[in-house]
């Protein structure tokens, strides 16, 4: 069973589109919201100041802020509705730019003097078109953005020709003499009919890279937030392989190595448990109820293990191999594999496992093992090879014949800090050359 925590979602990545639209729903409404308390605000200044001088201009301004008004309350209930589509943000930015380039090619500067229309354009024209591309931005789009710049452009430059056509006869930057004096500028420059025409589109162009980059910095947003996503699936799929058995610092350095640890070689502690008469409990209760009580154990083993900074690296049948030092080390993991093994036989004393009592033996040894990933098929599992591995598991097994329900290696003890089990002497164990002196508790 997997410990509390552990939530396993391999699919976590094919959220990702639809959290970007999500993104880009709530940031053009909030872009609408922002865009519709300024035009009030705009509206209030540019109607209260021409009330009493020119109130057919102030009226026109009303209904000018009034179209914008409307259209944003249009597109703020249609997004994310039935009747989206992906067109219809391109439509209202493209109707907005429409509007204001309508206006700056049609309205003279001041209604009440006579002035080449050309004239607008040394009023903060331009600055319009950078709110709507404000206002883009919040989408979280970069062909949106895109789209804002380069339309963007080409309606103030559409505006300025519709100008320059009406005008017939507008001065540049080419009437300047080829070493102009400081009157020459001026009466080129500062003449009503002056247009600069290099300047419109340099300014054209300035809007266009605005555009760009922010659509570049909105690209790289997303593709960080992929990434994002992409790693928090791969951690969500170790932790969800690997998260029952495996502390979470391991979970870390798996997900750093792609999922496969390096092979080392490595002293550890090696901690092998098995359940007393495990063959009779199936044969009594069937494997529907043995798998229900393997499951209850088996959590409750894996926690404690972990809780003493260990790993469970296999289950085979009843037995448990638990490891100690590998692959994140422990200087102090002698001590926490006892501490662990004392702890575990505190909680099957205490507990019963889905209505059952369970006795369990176990050994302890300490030595040289190899570590690492293993296996074929597409599958593999971290797991420990070495003598040191083999004598913990025949500890567990002499642990029957000495009547002890654990036992603990003279290779172990020299590790330990402080203890307080009983030597029970030397003894000959098979694949052991020498005799070897056991420590344990009955």
């Amino acid at each position: 069973m997997p410990r509390e925590g552990c939530n396993y979602n391999p699919d976590l990545s094919t959220d990702l589109d639809l959290t970007i639209r999500r993104a880009e729903h709530a940031g053009l409404k909030l872009a609408i919201i922002g865009r519709s308390i300024a035009l009030v605000l705009l509206g209030l200044w540019l109607v209260l100041s021409r009330l009493n001088s020119n109130p057919d201009t102030a009226t026109n301004f009303a209904l000018l802020i009034g179209t914008f008004f409307i259209l944003g309350l249009m597109h703020f209930w249609i997004i994310g509705t039935r009747y989206d589509r992906f067109w219809v943000k391109y439509l209202f930015v493209t109707l907005d730019i429409g509007i204001v380039s309508g206006l700056i090619a049609t309205q003279p500067l001041f209604a009440t003097a006579d002035l080449p229309a050309v004239m607008i354009f040394r009023s903060s024209m331009l600055s319009y078109y950078f709110v709507i591309l404000g206002v883009a931005a919040f989408s979280f789009s970069p062909r949106l953005v895109l789209w804002s710049g380069f339309i963007g452009a080409s309606g103030y430059l559409s505006a300025y020709a519709a100008v320059v056509h009406r005008d017939g006869f507008i001065l540049d930057w080419g009437d300047l003499p080829s070493n102009p004096t400081a009157q020459n500028v001026m009466d080129v420059v500062l003449n009503p009919a002056f247009g600069g025409t290099g300047s419109r589109i340099q300014e054209s162009i300035i809007l266009v890279v605005v555009a760009l980059l922010i659509a570049i910095v909105m690209h790289r947003a997303q593709a960080t937030l992929r990434d994002k996503i992409s790693a928090e699936r791969d951690r969500q799929s170790i932790t969800g392989i690997f998260g029952r058995f495996v502390p979470e610092p391991i979970v870390d350095a798996m997900i750093t190595d792609q999922g496969l640890l390096e092979p080392i070689e490595r002293e550890a502690t090696i901690l092998f448990t098995d359940i007393v008469g495990f063959t009779n409990l199936t044969e009594r209760l069937g494997p529907k109820k043995t798998v229900e009580i393997l499951n209850s154990y088996f959590d409750e083993m894996t926690g404690i293990v972990n809780d003493h900074s260990g790993i469970v690296a296999t289950f085979h049948g009843d037995a448990i191999l638990a490891i100690f030092n590998v692959p994140l080390e422990n200087p102090d993991h002698a001590d926490h594999a006892l501490q662990a093994g004392q702890e575990m036989l505190r909680r099957v004393a205490d507990k019963s496992f889905a209505g059952e009592k369970l006795s369990i033996r176990i050994g302890i040894n300490s030595g040289s093992v190899i570590a690492g990933n293993v296996g074929g098929g597409g599958r593999q599992s971290y797991t420990v090879y070495g003598d040191a591995v083999n004598l913990a598991a025949r500890l567990e097994a002499l642990a029957k014949e000495k009547g002890m329900t654990l036992l603990v290696s003279e290779h172990t003890i020299a590790k330990l800090g402080t203890h307080d089990l009983i030597s029970k002497g030397q003894t000959s164990v098979r694949g052991q050359a020498e005799p070897l002196e056991i420590f344990g508790v009955g």
